[in-house]
């Protein structure tokens, strides 16, 4: 059994969805799990509905619906064909849980409503599929993968969930599922963290212990850095699973940080390649080469908050304090992406993507001496060089700096 995931760019129009169909036709129809995220940025477009719902107490379909019947009606021949009840009966499930409604619970409600995008998307491939003599079975993750309850960053119940994808997965056949999306002991949706559709492919290959997983990008595999961000990258030809995790860890945006290990438990090779080239060979992650070529590799992560802290009464800043931070870091939700520390002060750069860190700013002041800047950048430089260096310091305020043996750290104001 083999595992390929598309993401939202690679189905993101009529086009797309063709040339999914393509690529399976170039690889093999039989023994594969097909995992798909939501068409497009159609995941940022419900996000907004979500923010209208809670600001504004309103519904609005309007775009998601357009975007996909245009969608349809440039795959489908007729406006009568099965697709179309299908896809409104998504909508009509959609509209119907925000009337009813009484949880002012955002996480919760995220989750049940940003799911419709994936179970729209698949739908479509699926029908398209079909209807182009490429016989599969549309599957719904959400009563595969077994989580906890904890919305938008699901934990796997790895038992529960490997146990209901081997009685439902058979050999010889093509299955169609979604990314992102579980759910919990009591069947709500939960989700895997954003862009947590390669680590649904990683659960899947795991539990049916596959031959390898395919990650198809609209870039030739994975490069030394963000080729939309950084000027004259270059390809990776391999990687292994070990600097694979260093450089998601870090936040490398090719492979989402929670999908190396299950694959490298198994030791499943993870190919990262492109849906517009699929002849061309990609990046290879394995138990193989550390990194091949050996060159500098860039990350940046861009819009985070730099916390520094100090004792009011110039005290020691000890284990007591900072242990008290944690706590409070983990209180609200808030993903720490740099520490450093001195026998005075403390400073973490922090991700304000649940948008709580006023409140631990606030919290924070009733204790101790703070200072923050917001809307910095953090760089981070794997297998650094002077050059390399220089190169990502010219033209910016460097804030922090931070070395290891392997990679440097830097936190910039632009």
């Amino acid at each position: 059994m083999r595992v390929f995931k598309f993401g939202g760019a690679s189905i993101k129009d009529a086009e797309g969805v063709r040339n999914l169909a393509s690529v399976l036709q170039k690889t093999g129809i039989k023994d594969k799990v097909v995992v798909i995220s939501a068409m497009g940025k159609i995941t940022n477009a419900i996000e907004k509905v979500i923010e209208i719902y809670f600001e504004e107490d309103k519904i609005d379909l309007d775009y998601l619906k357009s975007y996909h019947i245009a969608i349809l009606k440039d795959l489908f021949e007729s406006s009568y064909h099965r697709i179309y009840p299908q896809v409104n009966q998504f909508f009509e499930e959609l509209a119907s849980f925000l009337r009813r409604n009484k949880s002012p619970n955002y996480d919760y409600v995220y989750d049940q409503v940003i799911s419709f995008g994936e179970l729209i998307s698949t739908s479509i491939v699926s029908v398209y599929l079909e209807d182009h003599h490429i016989r599969n079975k549309w599957l719904d993750a959400r009563n595969l993968i077994k989580t906890n309850q904890v919305y938008r960053d699901a934990k796997v119940n790895w038992d529960a969930t490997c146990e209901k994808i081997n009685n439902a997965i058979e050999q010889d056949k093509l299955y169609i599922t979604q990314g992102f999306i579980a759910s919990d002991a009591h069947n709500f949706t939960t989700t895997l963290g954003r862009e947590g559709s390669d680590y649904t492919a990683a659960i899947f290959a795991y539990c049916l212990k596959a031959e390898d997983v395919t990650i198809w990008k609209d870039v030739d595999g994975v490069f030394n850095g963000d080729p939309r961000v950084f000027e004259n990258t270059t390809l990776l030809n391999e990687v292994s699973y070990t600097e694979a995790i260093e450089l998601a860890f870090y936040g490398a945006s090719i492979i989402h940080p929670k999908t190396l290990q299950p694959l490298q438990k198994r030791e499943i090779p993870l190919l990262v390649k492109s849906f517009y080239h699929p002849e061309k060979a990609g990046t290879l992650v394995s138990n193989g080469n550390k990194i091949n070529p050996l060159i500098p590799c860039f990350i940046v992560k861009k819009n985070l908050v730099l916390i520094s802290l100090s004792a009011l009464d110039f005290s020691f800043f000890v284990e007591e304090n900072i242990s008290e931070v944690f706590a409070l870091l983990h209180q609200y939700q808030v993903k720490v992406d740099l520490i450093q520390n001195s026998a005075i002060s403390f400073s973490v750069v922090v991700d304000n993507r649940f948008n709580q860190v006023d409140e631990l700013i606030n919290h924070l002041k009733g204790k101790y001496r703070v200072s923050f800047n917001k809307n910095v950048s953090l760089y981070t430089i794997r297998h650094f060089t002077e050059s390399a260096i220089n190169q990502i310091e010219e033209d910016k305020e460097v804030l922090l700096k931070q070395l290891t043996r392997e990679t440097v750290q830097l936190v910039t104001k632009e």
